[in-house]
């Protein structure tokens, strides 16, 4: 089991300064990763910070740590401007990035712009949007003309450290996003809501990880990152891991507490 912060990017964490004290801290205390939320929260009126901002700002101050974003809609984004982001911040980071991705939960942050909310138009964008970053990705010139799409002989540079790409994860609890998540390098899921209550049983877990891994072709690495809330020393993180969970991703948001309480949690150290 590997073990991260994720901070829900909203409210005071919109700003970027206390979520890199956080990443500090957490580096310094034994956890190997920093995730953040990505949304539009202004939308609906929370204050929320950009993710891929946020991670190179984290990539500045640490070390160590892998940048995760948890998960970024791709259908709200152009993909060559993803892929060429994520890119530099791979660079930046010296290849600690994790592409956290999916369709995105709250449909206002799709309407309030003008684009669609229908699940299978945002379905259909994200997964045309991930051929197009994982070719650019790969070197090559990239002609695609696709139904969301078009890419006319273009190669991006600079590539990302990572190769051959940045790993994939994909978010989402649906069969279609689990056997999605079985065509890239990880899945994403949350266990717990924001009093802490658990959604997500060891024995929920390890029945879609089973899901997945029956549409998987090959026996390549696969990730399983699940959110939660934990205390140092804690058994049911045990009982995931037994289920197949690979990460454990420690969730900080106002509702735990204050930012004091949330420094707290992170100095003790991840749930060994």
């Amino acid at each position: 089991m590997h073990y991260g912060i994720e901070v829900v990017t909203l409210g005071d964490y919109a700003d970027p300064r206390p979520v890199v004290r956080l990443a500090q801290a957490a580096e310094a205390a034994g956890w190997e990763a920093c995730a953040v939320w990505d949304h539009l929260g202004f939308v609906w009126g929370a204050p929320s910070g950009d993710a891929l901002i946020t991670l190179a700002a984290v990539a500045q101050a640490t070390s160590r740590l892998r940048l995760i974003s948890a998960i970024t809609p791709l259908p709200r984004r152009r993909p060559h401007e993803v892929a060429h982001a994520l890119a530099a911040l791979d660079l930046l980071s010296g290849g600690r990035v994790i592409f956290g991705t999916g369709l995105g939960g709250v449909a206002e942050e799709y309407a309030a712009f003008g684009l669609p909310t229908e699940p299978k138009a945002r379905a259909a964008m994200l997964d045309e949007g991930l051929t197009i970053i994982e070719r650019l990705w790969s070197g090559e010139t990239v002609h695609h003309q696709g139904v969301h799409y078009v890419v006319n002989g273009v190669s991006l540079a600079p590539l990302p450290v990572q190769r051959p790409r940045i790993p994939i994860w994909i978010g989402g609890e649906s069969r279609a996003a689990l056997r999605r998540a079985a065509r890239w390098d990880g899945w994403v899921i949350g266990s717990v809501d924001e009093s802490g209550q658990v959604l997500r049983t060891p024995e929920r877990v390890a029945e879609e990880i089973a899901y997945i891994q029956a549409q998987r072709a090959g026996d390549a690495p696969f990730a399983v990152a699940l959110t939660g809330q934990s205390q140092p020393h804690d058994a049911r993180v045990q009982e995931y891991a037994d289920a197949g969970v690979t990460w454990w991703l420690e969730s900080l948001h106002g509702y735990r507490g204050d930012f004091e309480a949330l420094m707290a949690r992170v100095e003790a150290g991840p749930p060994r």
